[in-house]
């Protein structure tokens, strides 16, 4: 309100948070009037407060200045919210995308049933996404005269204004903007349940961690910092009946929790999906430039997440209308966020504006806030850098950053994102010779490039994550021409060799994770700069990647290809990024037909995932060098894996070892055996996961390994379920083949009927299986008597697995007669996990002793602790040849380790492991293998 009691519009041109909303600033004086009215001649009247069901209607309450003051306060309502969103826009868009969060909280829903403890509600989400709005929506209806009989009052703290402040009371804290209320404090403090309190930006708040729960203070006359009164409020040592309404940016959900009671956390997404499409139409007018412009934005997973901020939303469709107008192709500028950014900023300037003093001022102030982790800027801040007003008008005058309209020296930037962007723009541009001068006048709290992208600083403060990548988005050439021709200002020529420094040293000393590969990838692709990733990609031989979006197949195909020594992939795809089996969708035969436009929008989403997949895809068809590929846990489509497999069978593709476990769709498997046939290169191949052994999947399997160009020599096969017939003709297709050395099939319904099928095989004098493992195959003691025939009658079968199988001490002393004759071959035999106790020690302990070719033995997960006397007998005997001897247990007594110790001691060519496993169960593999 002004002086004279007229209603003042706030300044809100987007929907955003504090950041965003310049008129944040000021916002105390906007919704604490809420709480008293004006009347006709512009007085403050505070109104009469009776109880609720003091007066059978409203008669009582309508006084003069009261009935004024409730029109004045629903005008002032719908003033703050008209053109929000669009000049001229008078429907209820913007209150539908309000509403939705709005229900959630409880204090303002008449139907929530009351509780003795007062609410606490945490909106929380990315900057920009209308948090600050909404906190604002919910005070103007917590003291909405038309929803409470009764006055309630709201204050409005801002922690990045309240950040600046020195010690104080509480009193004084909430009326510093209105000194003539010091006199009401007191009575409106007395009525807590009246009270609501919004907290906004706890996040900006400048305190160290814990800070906020130290000193508790419950008097709001006694001088206190800032930091000790908000913790104090939170804790609700200070004013405890209040209602409480805090706002923050996900950062600070961690120590916000040491402080709330029982809060209800909100989740603030800001513009969904449907909320975006309906901007850009509304904004473009044109329903096919629109839908273009959408989908372009849509195809950048990461600039379509930023867009749930309206602020973007605005930015992406201000540049791509006029690039439209222009008759210019949009398509590249949407490629990274980079691009977009910077082609925003130049179209709103002629070229040869010479604007670079300008430019540089504006960069250096967005780069001093962000490191000093503000959003909200003073006329000090500006003197601090020494940049004038003067300097920062050509930005102001086109929304770039905006100036607060009652308070002219607060500034805030149109959104966080394009504030990162100037940032990596302070780096980039060259100083000028009388900016070095100038700047040792000046405090500049800002990190060098090394800084900027360490680990370190990022985890202090997770702002400078995307300054990085703008950093590397602007090293780009083009790009730096065409800031050169609109503003006049040069690129540092060192700034692209500082980043290679940077990045390539990553991995000097140690492996790459899989968070920093993506970072890397990410970096590489913003700059769109091929000799940039040959460089620092040009190192990399083995990658493990997790896709979760299309954004990330894109910067693995953007700097991969230029991998030119590749030899491993280990991939991941989350589930989401097909949709094709996902979705409840019945195909029909106008599908195809149909024009990208008029597709779902979820099979639009697929068709862009499955083009960025077979460019992904080409990795393995083009590289040379790539000998293994795993893919696992991956959640796939039926088109993807064809495409996948498409590549795979190319004779550019010279793939070696690949392991496929836990992928969906079951069919899968069978397209992947189907690509696999006459595959000359393939030695090693893993089908691990819910393999459906249905009459066409064996078909595949049985033809991949009789096949005349078949070279595989190592089968894993995990999670199978096949009927007697089905293992016949597998077991018959071994037979044929001349190259399988090792077979595994772990975890697979193979049954002492299917088992001795496959004995029989191993039976035959052409056989050549070396190590066979049947971990888990639900195999019982009689399973192992014929298998003592084929360790007598084998000359090839060196190692053997039966671990998680319930032989039992009778297959133990089966296992042994075979293991007794001397034209036994077997070294290496697993038999973890077996029901094994002391009588299968004895069997054991004489096998031994009887100068067997056991050389490893795992006996791990068995109750033989009152067996190990008669095993260790064996192992002291001179006749005994095992090396390596695993007995891990989940407890092991000091007996047992005095036992063990005088073995070493006799036999020191002896291994023992006998550590303590805990309850995990130790691997097979790596004793078996």
């Amino acid at each position: 309100f002004t002086e004279a009691g007229q209603v003042q519009e706030i300044d809100s041109p987007q929907l955003g948070d504090a950041e965003d909303d310049s008129e944040l600033a000021n916002a105390n004086c906007c919704v604490r009037l809420t709480s008293k009215y004006f009347t006709e001649a512009g007085q403050v009247q505070e109104i009469d407060s009776p109880q609720l069901g003091d007066a059978e209607d409203d008669s009582e309450l309508a006084k003069p200045g009261e009935k004024e003051g409730r029109r004045n306060s629903v005008e002032k309502q719908s003033l703050v919210w008209k053109n929000t969103f669009w000049q001229g826009d008078t429907d209820s868009f913007h209150d539908d995308v309000i509403r939705r969060n709005q229900r959630f909280i409880p204090f303002l829903n008449p139907r929530t049933p009351r509780k003795l403890t007062p609410y606490t509600v945490v909106l929380h989400g990315p900057a920009g996404v209308g948090k600050t709005t909404l906190a604002k929506k919910c005070m103007l209806d917590w003291t909405d005269c038309n929803l409470s009989p009764t006055a309630r009052y709201a204050f409005y703290l801002s922690c990045k204004e309240l950040s600046h402040m020195g010690p104080c009371s509480f009193a004084e804290l909430i009326s510093k903007d209105w000194p003539e209320w010091q006199d009401d404090i007191p009575h409106i403090l007395a009525q807590a349940q009246r009270i609501l309190f919004v907290v906004d930006g706890l996040d900006e708040l400048k305190v160290p961690p814990g800070a906020l729960i130290q000193d508790l203070c419950g008097d709001w006359e006694q001088q206190k910092p800032v930091p000790v009164l908000l913790g104090s409020l939170l804790k609700r040592k200070m004013l405890p009946k209040a209602a409480l309404l805090v706002t923050t940016r996900p950062r600070a959900l961690r120590d916000l929790q040491l402080l709330v009671q029982q809060p209800i956390y909100i989740r603030v997404e800001g513009f969904l999906e449907e909320d975006r499409r309906a901007y850009f139409l509304r904004h473009f007018g044109d329903e096919d430039q629109a839908m273009r412009a959408f989908e372009l934005m849509r195809s950048n997973a990461a600039l379509f997440q930023l867009g749930s901020a309206p602020a973007v939303c605005w930015i992406v469709c201000t540049t791509l209308k006029l690039q439209m107008e222009k008759g210019e192709d949009p398509a590249p500028t949407c490629l990274t966020s980079t691009g977009l950014f910077l082609r925003f900023l130049c179209s709103q300037f002629p070229q040869g504006a010479q604007l670079r003093g300008a430019l540089r001022a504006l960069s250096l102030l967005a780069a001093q806030s962000l490191w000093a982790q503000m959003s909200v800027l003073h006329g000090e801040d500006l003197e601090r850098v020494g940049v004038q007003e003067s300097d920062l008008r050509p930005f102001l005058d086109r929304d770039i950053l905006r100036q607060d309209r009652v308070s002219k020296g607060c500034y805030s930037f149109i959104h966080l994102s394009f504030q990162q962007f100037l940032t990596a723009l302070f780096y980039v541009l060259e100083e000028e010779e009388e900016e070095e001068e100038d700047r040792d006048g000046h405090a500049w709290d800002i990190g060098d490039v090394q800084k900027l992208l360490s680990e370190e600083e990022r985890l202090k403060n997770p702002d400078l994550i995307q300054v990085g990548h703008f950093l590397f988005g602007l090293a780009n050439e083009k790009r730096a021409k065409e800031l050169e021709a609109t503003f006049g200002c040069q690129m540092s020529p060192e700034i692209k060799q500082g980043l290679l420094r940077c990045k390539a040293n990553l991995h000097a000393n140690k492996p790459l994770s899989m968070t920093e590969l993506k970072e890397v990838l990410c970096c590489l692709y913003e700059s769109q700069e091929e000799e940039l990733a040959k460089v620092v990609v040009a190192p990399f031989k083995e990658i493990s990647i997790n896709l979760t979006n299309t954004s990330e197949m894109m910067h693995c195909s953007f700097s991969l290809k230029h991998c030119r020594d590749l030899e491993k992939v280990s991939l991941q795809v989350a589930k989401g990024v097909f949709l094709e089996n996902y979705v409840d969708f019945e195909p029909d035969i106008e599908f195809e037909r149909c024009t990208y436009v008029s597709l779902p929008s979820w099979a639009q989403q697929d068709l862009r995932s499955l083009r960025l997949w077979t460019d992904f895809c080409s990795l393995f068809s083009s590289k040379s060098n790539l000998k293994f590929l795993e893919v696992k846990q991956s959640f796939l489509s039926d088109s993807s894996v064809r495409i996948l497999c498409d590549h795979i069978t190319r004779s550019t593709c010279h793939l070696q070892k690949v392991e496929i476990k836990n992928v969906t769709p079951d069919t899968a498997y069978r397209d992947f055996c189907l690509a696999f046939i006459g595959k000359k290169t393939l030695t090693h191949l893993t089908l691990e996961g819910h393999v459906e052994w249905e009459r066409t999947m064996l078909l595949l399997l049985c033809d991949l390994l009789r096949n005349h160009k078949c070279n595989l020599q190592y089968l894993r096969l995990g999670g199978h379920c096949a009927t007697s017939e089905q293992w016949a003709d597998f077991s018959y297709v071994l037979k044929a083949n001349q190259s399988l050395n090792h077979l595994h099939l772990s975890a697979s319904v193979l049954l002492d009927e299917g088992a001795k099928l496959l004995y029989k095989t191993m039976t035959h004098p052409n056989h050549f299986l070396q190590m066979l493992s049947l971990e888990n195959c639900r195999l019982t003691e009689a399973s192992c008597k014929d298998l003592a025939a084929v360790l007598v009658v084998s000359q090839q079968l060196t190692h053997l697995c039966l671990a998680k199988n319930p032989i039992g001490d009778t297959g133990v002393k089966f296992l042994c007669e075979g293991l007794s004759y001397p034209e036994c071959k077997l070294q290496a035999l697993v038999l973890q996990q077996c029901s094994i106790t002391k009588r299968g020690c004895r069997y054991l302990s004489e096998a031994l002793q009887e100068a067997c070719s056991l050389t490893n033995l795992d006996l791990s997960l068995n109750q033989i602790a009152r067996g190990m006397w008669i095993l260790c007998q064996a192992l002291e005997n001179p006749n005994c040849n095992l090396k390596h001897l695993r007995l891990k247990t989940y407890e092991t007594n000091s007996e047992i380790k005095k036992l063990l110790e005088e073995v070493k001691e006799k036999n020191p060519k002896l291994t023992i492991d006998c550590n303590a496993s805990g309850a995990t169960a130790p691997a097979c593999c790596d004793f078996f293998c």
